[in-house]
């Protein structure tokens, strides 16, 4: 294991136990993505909030470690071939912990793939069309006196909604067993309910699979806690 103190982001963000990996997040839908993950597999780590409030999303020091400058982000330093490894987009985090702890991805190749599939599905589609329904219906975007563009967004945020209902028809899970897709979906399906309060525009009590599924995921004691992880200021 290589020492991390040398990277810039320490600097601001001191690491009082540099031997494990360092979580850079926000308790945002991507941003606990990983918090959970890591609180599932129970793999050491120390989270760091990086304060939109405070713009240090853009600070010379978190840049250096993620230039697309989104949270969430993770410093191991006990990467691949035990060296630091420096990692960014919630996606390809939930991937490289399944693949380090070998937990919540399937081995056989093939339903790995098909869980990858729903990983992506979630990134492409229901990341983007949640987000936007949430500016239109939320945020500045609730402004507007034109509805076309929230419409559209309900539109589309129902109907993948509706895949997701179908898909899970006589499953516990998006795979069948717990994996890292349920853990990409489902901070989303939460957020569009509960924080973007949209679950009327989308007619959220049609797709009774997501609710249960949404529902037991949130009685997980990891979730419980990765939900919160960093701790806001």
């Amino acid at each position: 294991m290589t020492d991390i103190r040398s990277f810039p982001i320490i600097h601001k963000w001191p690491a009082q136990h540099p031997e494990r990996l360092q979580l850079y997040s926000l308790p945002t839908p991507n941003g606990v993505k990983v918090s959970i993950m890591l609180e599932e597999t129970g793999l050491p780590y120390e989270a760091h909030l990086v304060s939109f409030e405070r713009n240090e999303q853009f600070s010379p020091e978190f840049l250096s470690l993620t230039p697309n400058n989104k949270i969430p982000a993770i410093l191991d330093p006990n990467g691949p071939g035990g060296q630091p490894l420096a990692l960014f987009e919630s996606g390809a985090i939930l991937l490289y912990l399944a693949e380090k702890t070998g937990q919540l991805l399937a081995q056989d190749a093939a339903a790995r793939y098909e869980t990858l599939q729903w990983l992506m599905w979630q990134m492409g589609g229901v990341g983007p069309m949640f987000g936007q329904l949430g500016f239109f219906h939320k945020f500045a975007g609730a402004e507007y006196e034109d509805k076309r563009p929230r419409d559209r967004y309900v539109a589309e945020s129902a109907r993948l909604l509706g895949v997701l209902d179908q898909r899970l028809q006589g499953r516990d899970w998006i795979m069948g067993e717990y994996s890292i897709a349920d853990i990409a979906v489902l901070p989303w399906i939460r957020c569009l309910v509960d924080f973007y309060k949209a679950g009327e525009l989308v007619q959220f009590e049609r797709f009774g699979n997501v609710r249960r599924v949404l529902d037991a995921f949130l009685a997980r004691p990891a979730v419980q806690r990765g939900l919160n992880i960093p701790a806001r200021d």
